[in-house]
């Protein structure tokens, strides 16, 4: 009897555990993990960061798959220009995406070889110091950097290989309502809103990026052990998103 008693106390705790993991990942905070290099230099390959969910509000994305219990956003926020958001991509309502919030609803948004505009000011940035991406083999990859001024204030960096790329050209679109335009910080090598990404509603946020919890380092092997205390970025724990 005891016995019996004290597996199902044992069950009780986990399913508990359980319900209040679930319970804070949907309304409080969830980890993200980035995979591709469209944020740097803000955010690395290997990072690993805490999502505020309950910035903006809630939407069925929101919740574990997000299953569709509700319709459009409860509790909703808009987010301010500069913002690092998390949002599901509009073309599957699925997969999980990073970018920056550039537009608003109705701002006029276009970019000229390479320099932003916003509203029809150019913004402003600042050229410093180049940033260098390394592969897994080793290989260097060289950035021009500048900080770039939003029209709010907000001060971010951003990444060029040159200002003749693809998407550096983009014709002047309006911000539709309920909808957010959204570009990476390595401008050349981000699929945004001047690619497939297009416009995001808002019903697709799942959250702010807020602070880095872990970051590691993809050129070292992790079957290497030794190389363990090289493959952990120290410096960029527990780091605040801008």
């Amino acid at each position: 009897m005891q016995e019996e008693e004290s597996f199902f106390d044992t069950l009780k705790t986990i399913i508990y555990a359980i319900l209040i993991a679930v319970l804070i990942r949907t309304f409080l905070f969830e980890p993200f993990k980035i995979p591709s290099g469209s944020m740097y230099p803000t955010l690395y390959v290997g990072d690993f960061l805490f999502v505020s969910k309950y910035t903006y509000g809630y939407s069925k994305h929101s919740l574990p798959f997000s299953l569709p219990l509700f319709e459009n956003r409860i509790l909703s926020d808009f987010p301010q220009q500069g913002d690092v958001v998390i949002f599901k991509y509009p073309q599957d309502n699925r997969t999980d995406f990073i970018k920056r919030v550039i537009g608003l609803p109705g701002d006029k948004i276009k970019l000229i070889n390479g320099r932003l505009y916003i509203n029809d000011k150019m913004l402003p940035r600042e050229e410093i110091e180049d940033f260098i991406v390394r592969d897994n083999q080793g290989n260097a990859e060289r950035y021009h950097q500048y900080i770039e001024t939003l029209p709010n204030g907000i001060k971010h960096k951003i990444l060029e290989i040159s200002d003749q790329g693809m998407e550096d050209n983009v014709e002047e679109v309006i911000v539709p309502s309920d909808h957010i335009f959204v570009m990476g910080d390595n401008r050349d090598r981000s699929d945004d809103s001047r690619v497939s990404v297009g416009f995001v509603p808002i019903e697709n946020l799942v959250g702010k990026a807020r602070i880095l919890f872990f970051s590691q380092n993809p050129e070292y092997a992790w079957y290497k052990p030794w190389v363990w205390p090289k493959k952990i970025r120290w410096k960029r724990i527990f780091n605040k998103i801008n």
